[in-house]
């Protein structure tokens, strides 16, 4: 006897400090996990990746960087940063610190322009004096080895340099009123940057905006993250305010510091909002009375925040960045991912709602069919977070008995039970599915947000953009990219003057020329060959000549200012150049690089998919559905009420007059969750009587709209717009969902449900079980 109760004591001791080790572990990991936690809100997020143009950006920022930090400074003294010496001097050395950051491909000013262009003509020089030196020395030493007179010896120096001085001599002259070629010589400075007016040379004016002003393209290396672009542009402003030159408030703008605004705005926001969810939540399932016991109303909520956290913990574990999708995860996943803990807690069949929530996230999961990134993500966070939090929800609950439910008597009717005569149903079913399908039909004439500024709209950093277009006509880039054996060769060289002449010719308005191979090779004039192309790139500086040409010289880009624009304006755009431009030489290869581009391609992958990405979520909810139910009539409530919810919200974005988003785009495919979900519920209430089970649906249906409603809050328009369009189709859900359970359950006919499936659950504690 003693023995065995020590044996028992033994046994029990074990199995308790297993549980809690086990407890630990599991905690500890989730912990690392959200330590782990990253954030990209890189413009890579949000364009098709799969396409041939985005590969071609890749090896565009891999050989000449990527889009830049666009960096405005205006000078308040009166010779402003470039003809006050001190301030171009400061100016130069600003340009060499950020050359210096990590992280940095590299970069373009007036300063670095000036220094490369003075040490080039000084070698230039250097090399013409050597050359006249060795043609005298030459002719010397032929005529000493004839013996020669001094006067012979001398005639022949002045007539061996005669013709080398015709030809340089003038180029030489021209140079002489400006004085030595260094950047402490404002005269030169003047000639090099500035016209006789004293206005900015054409070839120079997107570094020079005007002779106070000066800009500077900081280029990022290629795949620069989001963190990484975070802390570039923070580097920017820090070595421009360690400078210390005299300006006024500088502007640090461009593709690069923009995102970086909306990361930062992203993680501030994705704790206050997620927090904010779980409040309202949290009020609707203790105020809602869903079960009469007080300590368990919340327990749904802990489910989710449980599921919330391992999902965002698995993120970090496999090094995978979220997105801007994480700031609606949060809240989605706390309104929605509480309603199937809470039916779990309660008397219904627990195959039903596992079920109807393996319903949801195929629907969730249905998302990865977008062309985005950021939306795929964001689908499959949530079908991970639905899964993760109603695994919790089985553990918390075989850990303790079931709760009660609210009295029957006490639980409202709901439509479905006051609603009388088959005429009135009738018509309002026909009204509804009328709206329905005019909300379907419309969906292609529904205009899709394609301007990326409506990403960033709200935020103040907008403001920037708009300023530095304003000022330098230019925020973002697109790139003439050529490739060949040799793109300095006669006819690859021809063929680009053309190119760009023709692009300049005639959108000049839209495309400003930035730094090309035309402008800096323009000296050679028309049909220089291939000796005077190889002699005149020997001349620029390498510095410059490498933004344009590779080190092989096996590709060349070619960059073209661009606004921050519609994007469909700028599709039109890319595909009317495209089709102006003439076929390239044999052997090479001519395509438009750039982000624009990139997003063109997006879009228009958007415009052909919308009903494929609204169809396939409500096609995956109801055949999950069907078979997981054997059900076909359950599955075909839950296809109709998705059907009707998707289309009622349609309808409404079209009467007032509402865009698309990429996110609003699958709003068929998110209110399938809800829809589907709320109709097996009611199903479940009118078959079996249970009346206390529609209490239970509107608390899920409140849950899930306040939740998708605090969204609205958000000062990124996008996620704001969002919030408010799922929060009204989680109330089309529940209307559709009543609409179907009223129809099928007031026409008389039975509805094939089998019995549900009986499933036994060990009470002992998880960890107990597992240990």
């Amino acid at each position: 006897m003693p023995s065995s109760f020590l044996s028992r004591v033994v046994g029990t001791t074990r199995r308790r400090s297993a549980r809690w080790v086990l407890l630990a572990m599991g905690v500890l990991l989730v912990a690392f996990g959200l330590s782990r936690v990253t954030l990209d809100t890189a413009v890579g997020s949000f364009v098709p990746r799969s396409s041939s143009s985005y590969d071609e950006l890749v090896e565009r920022d891999a050989q000449f960087g990527g889009d830049p930090v666009v960096v405005v400074l205006h000078g308040r003294d009166q010779g402003g940063l470039i003809l006050d010496q001190e301030q171009l001097i400061g100016l130069i050395g600003l340009e060499g610190d950020l050359a210096r950051l990590p992280d940095v491909a590299v970069v373009y000013g007036p300063g670095t322009v000036l220094n490369q262009t003075a040490g080039s003509i000084q070698n230039v020089l250097a090399m013409i004096s050597g050359r006249r030196d060795a043609l005298m020395n030459e002719a010397q030493q032929k005529q000493e080895r004839r013996g020669a007179s001094k006067a012979e010896i001398q005639k022949a120096r002045d007539q061996a340099v005669a013709a080398f001085d015709e030809r340089y001599g003038n180029l030489i002259a021209q140079g002489l009123p400006v004085g030595l070629p260094t950047v402490r010589n404002q005269k030169f400075v003047a000639s090099v940057l500035l016209d006789d007016d004293g206005d900015p040379r054409p070839e120079w004016s997107f570094l020079v905006p005007d002779a106070e002003s000066a800009t500077i393209l900081v280029r990022p290396r290629e795949g620069l993250d989001q963190d990484g672009a975070d802390r570039l542009t923070r580097a920017v402003r820090g070595a421009i305010d360690d400078a210390g030159l005299a300006i006024d408030e500088p502007l640090v703008t461009g593709v690069p510091a923009l995102s970086s605004s909306i990361a930062n705005r992203a993680r501030t926001e994705a704790p206050l909002l997620g927090g904010l969810a779980l409040v309202a939540v949290g009020l609707v399932l203790w105020f809602s009375r869903w079960t009469p016991r007080r300590r368990d109303r919340l327990r749904p909520l802990l489910a989710a925040l449980l599921g919330t956290a391992t999902t965002l913990a698995l993120f970090g574990l496999v090094g995978r960045p979220l997105s801007l999708g994480v700031v609606a995860f949060l809240p989605i996943i706390l309104g929605i991912g509480s309603d199937f803990p809470l039916y779990l807690n309660q008397r219904t069949g627990r195959r039903r709602v596992l079920v109807t929530a393996a319903a949801a996230v195929a629907a969730f999961a249905s998302l990865a069919v977008s062309p985005l990134p950021f939306v795929r993500e964001f689908g499959i966070a949530l079908a991970l977070g639905l899964t993760a939090t109603v695994g919790w929800a089985l553990l918390l609950r075989s850990a303790s008995p079931s709760t009660g439910s609210v009295d029957e008597a006490s639980a409202p009717t709901g439509v479905a039970v006051r609603m009388a005569g088959r005429g009135p149903r009738r018509a309002i079913a026909a009204i509804g599915v009328a709206v329905a399908v005019a909300g379907l039909a419309s969906l292609p004439s529904l205009r899709i947000q394609s301007s990326p500024d409506q990403l960033a709209a709200g935020l103040p950093q907008l403001a920037d953009v708009k300023t530095a277009e304003k000022a330098l006509g230019f925020a973002g880039e697109i790139s003439l990219v050529v490739r060949g054996d040799d793109v300095l060769s006669p006819e690859a060289m021809a063929w680009q003057s053309r190119a760009i002449e023709s692009i300049v010719t005639r959108h000049a308005d839209r495309m400003r020329p930035l730094l090309t191979t035309e402008r800096l090779l323009s000296f050679l004039g028309t049909g220089a060959d291939a000796a005077q192309i190889a002699a005149g790139a020997d001349l620029l500086p390498p510095y410059l000549l490498g933004g344009v040409v590779s080190a092989d010289r096996g590709s060349s880009s070619s960059a073209f200012g661009v606004t921050i624009d519609d994007v469909a304006d700028q599709q039109r755009l890319i595909d009317e150049i495209e089709g102006e431009l003439d076929e390239p030489p044999s052997g090479y290869t001519a395509d438009l690089v750039g982000l624009p581009v990139v997003a063109g391609e997006g879009l228009s992958a958007m415009e052909s998919g919308r009903y494929l990405v609204n169809g396939v979520g409500i096609l995956a909810a109801g055949l999950v559905l069907g078979l997981g139910l054997r059900s076909r009539r359950l599955a075909l409530m839950g296809v109709a009420a998705a059907l009707l919810s998707g289309g009622w919200v349609f309808a409404v974005l079209r009467v007032l007059g509402a865009e698309l988003s990429p996110l609003t785009l699958a709003v068929g495919a998110l209110t399938t969750v809800t829809a589907c979900e709320f109709t097996v519920m009611l199903a479940e209430s009118a078959e079996r009587g249970r009346a206390w089970m529609r209490r239970s649906v509107l608390t899920a249906a409140c849950a899930g709209t306040v939740g998708y409603a605090c969204l609205s809050l958000s000062q990124l328009h996008v996620l704001r717009d969002f919030g408010l369009t799922l929060a009204g189709g989680v109330v089309s859900s529940y209307v559709a969902a009543q609409l179907v359970a009223m129809v099928a359950f007031r026409s008389g006919t039975p509805i094939d449900v089998p019995e549900p499936l009986t499933v036994e659950l060990d009470r002992r504690d998880p960890m107990e079980v597992l240990a």
